[in-house]
């Protein structure tokens, strides 16, 4: 996976390069001391992997993704603050990393941002309410939406887990929310969306799938509690 790491601090970039050097499949193939000098890099090379710190003199790291648009590779933002979690988020990068960065926590976010690289990329085509197709290296394959137990929002994809396996689309959770039958699924945090039936039991506002967990957010117990059967 091509990668460039953007840090205007030569400690950070050295500490990054370091990190970088100890995943094989990871290639770094320069590093930039500015927002302005990764735009223009980016214009001319084939990145598919940033790590990129956020505050930086002349433009910031969120600056640069907002110019970037929807032609951006995938985003790990490096920072020694924790304020902009929030805004990042909305950006729909891959992972945010907190200075000085551990390799455990790095090699999380790195695998994360391959596990998106590695999978099926396309976005889902919903001919129909009970099934959808996932285009995976040209071929059409049908998923019926009864294999799904959730939906997981990854930065500028959605991670869609079944019984067997997951696939990774080129889309927003917004966009599939509004095309998956209403009567079957929930949005129960910003980065879920559950089956109604595949829901094992619901503890202290932690949803039990199979074996994993997911959070139900504040404001959408009350469209949760709406939707469950509830005696």
């Amino acid at each position: 996976m091509n990668c460039l790491i953007v840090d205007d601090n030569e400690v950070a970039r050295m500490a990054m390069k370091q990190l970088v050097s100890q995943v094989q499949w990871l290639n770094l193939v320069a590093e930039c001391s500015s927002a302005i000098e990764a735009f223009n890099f980016l214009k001319t090379e084939n990145i598919q992997l940033l790590f990129l710190d956020i505050e930086m003199p002349g433009m910031t790291g969120i600056e640069l993704t907002k110019q970037l648009g929807k032609t951006k590779p995938l985003i790990i933002f490096t920072t020694a603050k924790s304020d902009y979690a929030l805004e990042a988020f909305e950006l729909n990068v891959v992972d945010y990393l907190l200075k000085p960065v551990s390799l455990p926590r790095f090699l999380q976010a790195v695998s994360r941002a391959r596990e998106v690289m590695d999978s099926n990329k396309q976005e889902v085509k919903f001919e129909e309410k009970e099934f959808v197709f996932v285009k995976d290296n040209g071929v059409l394959k049908k998923l019926n939406v009864d294999e799904i137990l959730f939906l997981e929002a990854m930065g500028d994809y959605v991670k869609v887990h079944t019984g067997q396996k997951f696939h990774v689309l080129h889309s927003t959770l917004k966009s599939i929310e509004e095309k998956l039958p209403a009567n079957k699924f929930v949005r129960v945090h910003r980065s879920y969306i559950v089956a109604l039936s595949k829901i094992d039991f619901i503890q202290e506002g932690v949803i039990s799938i199979g074996k994993s967990s997911i959070p139900v957010a504040e404001t959408y117990k009350a469209s949760l509690n709406k939707k469950l059967n509830l005696l």
